[in-house]
């Protein structure tokens, strides 16, 4: 088990959740101070991250419970029935390939959502490579996801 310091020095002091600056100084107890979140896969013996911890807000960790987290699609984009963040990531992780995120009506609403979606995983999952892909069609533009 690694010390709240050590975490939050790996994670740049950044909430993996909501991924806005968590202050060190602040106290545990505020719904804004830090706190470890321990992170499990959901089958005994699975492939992948068990047992994994991140930095979170109090308050984000204690929101999220025990269900799986969700990191939100920021509401300034312009994006029809967006993919799961964490389920997409944790699918590319097992198998590698390609997953559709999003479907967008203007290229220039892809083109933004995939420079945020980049941007993010970069601090969601430093250690994997992704690549986005903008594909014309029906009308409108899919953002697909490649790891």
């Amino acid at each position: 088990m690694s010390t709240l310091q050590e975490v939050g020095d790996r994670e740049s002091w950044r909430c993996w959740l909501c991924d806005e600056p968590v202050d060190s100084d602040m106290s545990v107890n505020d719904p804004r101070g830090p706190s470890i979140d321990s992170i499990n896969t959901a089958k005994k013996g699975a492939k992948g991250r068990g047992g994994v911890e991140r930095l979170a807000h109090r308050a984000c960790n204690t929101r999220k419970g025990a269900v799986k987290p969700v990191v939100p699609w920021p509401d300034q984009l312009f994006v029809v029935d967006p993919a799961p963040i964490i389920g997409v990531v944790e699918q590319l992780r097992r198998k590698g390939g390609r997953v559709a995120v999003a479907r967008c009506p203007a290229e220039s609403d892809a083109e933004d959502a995939s420079a945020w979606l980049l941007d993010r995983l970069s601090r969601l999952e430093p250690d994997m490579r992704f690549d986005t892909q903008i594909d014309a069609g029906g009308g409108g533009f899919l953002l697909v996801l490649k790891a």
